[in-house]
This record gives structure tokens, sequence and C-alpha cells, in this order.
């Protein structure tokens, strides 16, 4: 098992096992590079699998990403595929977290936005390679969350929930689906027709230009019956964040301008401080038979990098997780309380 370092054991451990050479050149190393940006890490990432030596030519060239990850550790003879935990193992990262597609494209991590990292990208002449679309992160499970599986990870830390406002959401059974200015996408980025995108893609049409440039509107694609079939929708689309740029509104700002698109926001369950046994409570006393579960947020904004560290879910035993499986059938929409909207 991989084991996390301080600061300086972990440069001692990379370099001595590099014997002191650039794992590129061969040059006498002079850092410990990071693999993984240790800002993508909720430990810092100071693990000798997430760490090769270089020199200063070749640290400034994988500093721009144009040396991969991959093509380092291949170098270094490093065999533990290392990522965060909220990192998708089966997609290939750039040192910042990008996802990298293909030689011609690359998806917008989570520290994209961040100013140090625009200006390597700028400098490496890289920023053109990005679209704008952007894969919604993972949602790290609270340990008493009931329904985990194979690819489900656990919160490691409450700490950063601590002497902090919260904002719990019910988690709809419904299709993740991002809206932007110029596209919308399911949580796949190369999401195709379908059926069940119909109502919202024609939404999308209708709201798209009041988007402002770089903000993203993420909800809950309601339109189709997954594993839980709703009686009484108040839309087909529920907004549970928005996003402007690298980072997600406040909770208050979320509401506000959801109202302002003319959009419905998911249900609030519980606002107040951080209370882990008051969460514990209210996972208990959900309704079984028409709830999947909840999201809890802090209220303040925070950066995309913060999102493993700040958001959390609980899933109830005996949902059945929405998976691929149900596109293949018929479509059988949701029922909404009163006309469609």
């Amino acid at each position: 098992m991989s084991r996390l370092l301080s600061r300086a054991d972990f440069a001692a451990a990379v370099f001595k096992r590099d014997d002191y050479r650039c794992v590129m050149c061969r040059e006498p190393a002079e850092d410990a590079h990071h693999l993984i940006d240790g800002g993508l890490w909720p430990d810092g990432g100071y693990y000798i699998e997430n760490g090769v030596s270089v020199c200063s030519v070749c640290r400034v060239a994988a500093e721009k990403t144009l040396i991969s990850p991959d093509e380092l550790r291949k170098r270094a003879g490093i065999k533990t595929f290392l990522l965060p935990e909220h990192f998708d193992a089966a997609l290939n990262y750039d040192k910042w977290g990008n996802i990298i597609v293909n030689k011609t494209r690359r998806s917008p991590g989570e520290l994209f936005y961040e100013p140090n990292v625009q200006k390597v990208l700028r400098e490496a002449g890289l920023l053109g390679l990005f679209d704008g679309r952007v894969k919604y992160p993972r949602t790290m499970h609270f340990d008493w969350s009931e329904n985990l599986q194979n690819d489900d990870r656990r919160l490691l830390t409450e700490k950063y929930f601590e002497g902090e406002e919260m904002v719990v959401t019910e988690k709809f059974d419904g299709e993740n689906t991002t809206m932007a200015r110029d596209y919308i996408h399911a949580r796949s980025l190369d999401s195709k027709d379908h059926p069940s995108r119909g109502w919202v893609k024609q939404l999308h049409g209708q709201i798209r230009h009041e988007i402002p440039e770089n903000w993203r509107i993420c909800g809950e694609n309601m339109y189709a019956v997954h594993s839980i079939a709703y009686e009484a929708l108040r839309s087909y689309f529920y907004v549970f964040n928005i996003w402007e740029r690298g980072e997600c509104l406040s909770w208050d700002e979320t509401v506000e301008f959801s109202e302002l698109f003319g959009l419905k926001c998911v249900a609030v369950l519980y606002r107040g401080p951080w209370d882990r046994q008051k969460l514990i409570d209210l996972a208990a006393g959900i309704d079984r038979g028409q709830c999947e579960g909840y999201v809890a947020r802090v209220a303040r904004r925070f950066r995309a990098h913060e999102f493993s560290r700040v958001v959390g879910k609980f899933v109830r035993q005996g949902h059945v997780q929405t998976s691929e499986h149900w596109m293949s059938g018929s479509v059988v929409p949701n029922k909404l309380a009163g006309k469609e909207e």
C-alpha cells in the first residue's frame, strides 16, 4: 500500500529511487516533481509513486504538460498507477488534473482556471485544446452511505465541514446534465442524442443565450423514469449547482440565478451548521420509496479543487444506481404536478 510521506521524505525517497538524476535526460536532478499536482490531493499527494526526479529544464516542460505523467512514470519505472481518490482511473490526466481526451482535445480539470495553471498552459500554447466542456466531478460518500458500488469512494475526512454552514438537498434519481451558453451534455462529455434528453435540450435552447460566458448550470434531467417513478415533479430539470469558471456559486446565489433563469432548484432538506449526527438522523428518516438520498455541501462559494472535500452524499440501501441500461429500453416519462413546465 502507498504510504504518505512528509515533504522532505518525499523528495529524499524520489531522488534516491531515481539515482539523483532526471528521469528524462539523466542530468543531475533538481526537483522532486509531483506527477499529479499536490493541490488535487486532500493530503498533499506526497507519495513516492506520485513523484519523479527532474532537472530544471524538464521540470518546466512537465509543468507545461509537454511531458505527460504517463511518460514520466514509464521513465521512472513506476508500476503503481496512483491517482487522487476522486479521480476516475479510466481517464487520462495531465499534471493539473485536466482530462486528456486525445492529441487535439482536453477537458478542463479542477485547477484549470487557477491563474498559475492558465499561465503555464498559455506559455505552452495549449489553451486552444480546451473547449470548455467540464466533466462533473465525483461526489464522495459519507461513512453512513448505504449503497456503495465498485467505483464509489468514501470521504477521507470530514474536517473540511467543521465550522461551516451546510445545505443538504434531495438527491434525485435522474441524469446529471450540464448546460452552458454553447453546449449541453450529460455526465459523459460525448453524450449522444436520446429521447430522454429531448425535453432538457429544448429547455436549453430557450435559455442558452441568457447564460453568461464561462458559466455552467448543473442539474438533474428528470424526464425519464430510472429506478424511481416520480408522480408530482415541479419540472423535468432541477438545478443543484452553478459554476462561474472554476468556482461553484454559493447556495443563495444558486437559488437567485436559478430563479432568474426560470429554473427550479433541488429541495433543501436541512440548512444549518455542520452536525454529523444531524445528517445521520436525516438519512435514517428519508422516504425510502421516493428519495434516493441526499447531497450535502458547504453553503459558501468554493473552488473546483475543493469539491471532493466540501461536498458529500448519502445513498440509501436498495436503490439501484442509475446506469446506461435504462437507456436501451422504452422511455417512460415521470409525471409533473399540474401543467408541464
